[in-house]
């Protein structure tokens, strides 16, 4: 593991930490400050000529700084001769706009793509992307890892018993597959409509929930509006119980008041992002998830150039 170095930026110290910790390499050292006018400066104290380098950094809040750092970081490494540079990215930010689903709207995703890969970028780790198609806008290598394995885990500690799994909404119903056949569950749906960025409105449920333990599994909670409404019309049709997971714990706008008044008996987020003192607190029954073994064994095996996929096989 000589020729093996790990960076981070500053949008999740803590989870960059544990990697290290798993990997049995300390951080590499770098000094990451800002100009007084607000751009950043980057200087490494770690040679990597010649070096397989990884930089773990979420584009969460404030994402525009954090994508512009994790930019920067990979030019600093490509100019200082790395051999190879890794993306890690747990959070992979403007993932939402995947697609022209209307005319004069951007596809922010692939913008990103095309950012990271001109940067430098040989290659991208992360987890639990928005939209599995956002590897194609790529044209480098892309492992995109699952939660699941860290989310299934602890919910089998629950013994819940049987569960109804429950997609939010359609687009999540592949994953929420994934879930009910592991944990042995049954699989509902919730049509839902998108009024705005920030509120969603569940009109009608495809399954049976009634006198059931509810797991709602998604890969973002945002707003929460997804998750409120969601909860609403479950309890209406009979759940007994309501259990929410997601990989990402975004929690912007709304998310703590809605999600510490919800009807909601568990959520479990992973730590992709660093959740506020005041989520932790206010929202009751929470509880964050590492997922830095998981991603500290992923870079282990991209550097020895063994098989990602093979972690998710059972």
């Amino acid at each position: 593991m000589k020729d093996l170095r790990v960076f981070a930026g500053r949008s999740n110290p803590a989870l960059a930490e544990r990697v290290a910790n798993y990997v049995g390499l300390p951080l590499g050292r770098a000094q990451l400050e800002k100009f007084p006018d607000g751009e950043i400066s980057l200087k490494l104290f770690e040679d990597v000529r010649g070096r397989d380098a990884f930089v773990i950094q979420s584009t969460c809040q404030p994402g525009n700084d954090h994508l512009m750092e994790l930019l920067i970081y990979i030019d600093c490494l490509k100019r200082a001769s790395a051999q190879r540079i890794t993306a890690v990215i747990p959070y992979f930010g403007y993932a939402r706009q995947d697609r022209k689903d209307e005319g004069r709207v951007p596809i922010t995703a692939k913008l990103v793509a095309n950012l990271l890969t001109t940067a430098g970028a040989d290659r991208i780790l992360s987890l639990d992307l928005h939209a599995a198609q956002i590897q194609g806008f790529f044209d480098i290598p892309v492992d995109n890892l699952s939660g699941e394995p860290v989310l299934t885990a602890h919910l089998e500690s629950l013994d819940i018993g049987p569960v109804v799994l429950v997609s939010p909404d359609i687009g999540n119903a592949k994953q929420a597959r994934i879930y009910a056949d592991r944990l042995g569950g049954d699989l509902a749906i919730i049509d839902k409509r998108r009024v705005s960025g920030t509120e969603a409105v569940s009109y009608n449920i495809i399954g049976d929930v009634k006198d059931k333990a509810v797991l709602m599994v998604d890969d973002i909670i945002a707003t929460a509006g997804t998750v409120l409404e969601a909860a609403r019309l479950v309890l209406e049709r009979g759940a007994k119980r309501i259990i929410v997971t997601a990989t990402h714990g975004v929690l912007c706008g709304r998310a703590i008041e809605r999600l510490a008044s919800a009807p909601i008996d568990h959520v479990a987020v992973t730590d992709t992002i660093p959740l506020s003192e005041e989520a932790r607190q206010r929202i009751p029954n929470l509880t964050v998830l590492t997922i830095s073994q998981l991603l500290g064994e992923a870079i282990r095996r991209i550097h020895r150039d063994e098989s990602v996929s093979s972690l998710f096989m059972k």
